[in-house]
């Protein structure tokens, strides 16, 4: 694996420039940048390469008319031993505290050699898996997805225009309140998906034959409806999807549609990230359309927009991987989308290397959430199977709950110290702490604990005092 970057200038304009390497099994793209003239820009890229021999590193663009000029080129390889350690040491960092338990008797005296469990009770790192309206009317299907200790879902379709308003002037959202209404009863956060889709075979079949003019009136009104209806009841909304790869309302309303959609979501729910969201940013390097300079160059276009200075934007990364996943790439592209500082989330996962991009994505510091595509249903689910129709896991099943377990979910034993105390590292979140000694007579004592996120302070600090019987 190897990590490439350079500062890229042209002769003029601003023309995409792609670095390229050439191997003995062919062409290996490893990033691609926006170059301009009369100033330097930053390309940060990577490339996984299952070959041996030489390669040659390309900086290419399809405009032949400008000189690319390329200065300061770096290449740093990694084993695999070496990406995983720093996951392991970035996820430790960004998502976890040292933590001190101090066990004292009446007195304030330490009790040694009494034992202590640490059980979690809720993870701050919002981590779940989409469901959709089967699970209305399945308990099985409840039962697997809430005993998960998911924190966060999307609703597969049941959001989606076509689904609230299958016939114009006629809306239903039944099922979506029934859907949030489960969600509520188990304290699981869901993500507003989507207010509308910018791809033309995803509208509801009587948006098609609409004028520019009626449709920009029909979506603004789906827009509003849905906004006013469960503003305040979900965390985040895809307000246009998909607007890289296509442009349905662009090419009926024109060019500034997103960005008019965009201001008017801002002023509907002015409190709640507004997401694009968007695929093959992060899964193909080879991708035009979606590339991390287009994706920046999106946001750009949006803020830019008058009224949308300060509206509060969102990166969502679908994440279905359909190969096997360049692990330098993802970073050095979720690196480049970080800069802007707004929040990032991993939106849609499926992939067969499931655990290597939920890894992937939990170490990355600047990713806040991360959403399983995964919903399950009778005939199958979307790509990807979590779980079979009796609801067993299968092994994509398995490696969820793994990670679950390793982040935070597993229950920590162990026993004080001959000066009272226990020390440990916890992932932020809420937890229950028992704490047992032979002097409470085969009882135990219990106490709250929540572990947060302070960056001017490594180490929490707690005591638990007990009274100990004469």
């Amino acid at each position: 694996m190897f990590v490439d970057a350079a500062w890229i200038q042209v002769s003029k304009g601003n023309v995409p420039v792609t670095a390229v390497f050439k191997t003995n099994t062919g062409f290996i793209h490893a990033g691609a940048i926006v170059a301009e003239s009369h100033c330097w820009s930053f390309l940060k890229g990577g490339v996984t390469v299952n070959a041996s021999g030489s390669a040659e590193l390309y900086f290419e663009s399809k405009d032949t008319s400008v000189e690319i000029w390329v200065d300061s080129i770096s290449l740093q390889p990694f084993t695999e031993q070496q990406w995983r350690s720093h996951q392991d040491q970035s996820i430790e960092k960004a998502h976890k505290r040292n933590v001190k338990i101090k066990v004292v008797d009446a007195k304030g005296n330490p009790l040694p050699n009494a034992t202590i469990s640490i059980q979690q009770k809720q993870s701050s790192f919002p981590f779940g898996c989409a469901i959709n309206k089967n699970i209305l009317n399945n308990n099985a299907y409840k039962n697997w997805f809430t005993s998960r200790r998911f924190t966060v879902t999307t609703f597969e379709n049941e959001m989606k225009w076509y689904s609230n308003e299958p016939y114009q002037g006629k809306e239903d959202y039944s099922v979506s309140d029934a859907m949030l209404q489960f969600t509520k009863q188990h304290g699981i956060s869901v993500r507003g998906h989507n207010i509308l889709w910018d791809d033309p075979q995803y509208q509801p079949f009587w948006v098609k034959s609409l004028s520019g003019q009626q449709l920009s009136s029909a979506a603004s009104k789906r827009l509003n409806s849905i906004m006013s209806r469960y503003k305040g009841q979900v965390i985040a909304w895809d307000v246009v999807n998909e607007n890289l790869h296509h442009n349905f309302f662009e090419s009926k309303i024109g060019n500034t549609a997103s960005s008019v959609f965009y201001n008017l979501a801002s002023k509907a729910d002015g409190t709640t990230t507004l997401f694009l969201n968007e695929y093959n940013t992060i899964e193909e390097p080879g991708e035009k359309s979606s590339t991390p300079a287009k994706y920046l160059a999106k946001l750009r276009e949006i803020k830019s927009f008058p009224g949308n200075g300060n509206i509060r934007l969102g990166i969502g990364l679908e994440s279905h991987f359909t190969t096997p996943p360049n692990l330098p790439y993802i970073r050095s592209s979720i690196d480049t989308l970080a800069a802007t500082g707004f929040p990032i989330w991993l939106t849609e996962v499926d992939a067969a290397y499931l655990e290597q991009i939920l890894r992937e994505g939990r170490s990355h510091p600047k990713v806040q959430g991360i959403v399983i595509w995964a919903a399950w249903s009778p005939q199958g689910c979307y790509q990807m199977c979590l779980t079979d129709n009796n609801f067993k896991n299968l092994p994509t099943g398995d490696v969820v709950d793994k990670l679950l377990r390793e982040w935070g979910l597993e229950e920590i034993n162990g026993k004080i110290d001959g000066h009272g105390f226990y020390k440990t590292s916890l992932f932020h979140g809420d937890y229950q702490v028992k704490v047992s000694h032979p002097t409470l007579n085969n009882s135990f004592l219990s106490q709250s604990l929540s572990v947060a996120s302070q960056v001017d302070d490594e180490s929490h600090h707690t005591t638990i005092l007990f009274q100990v019987s004469a």
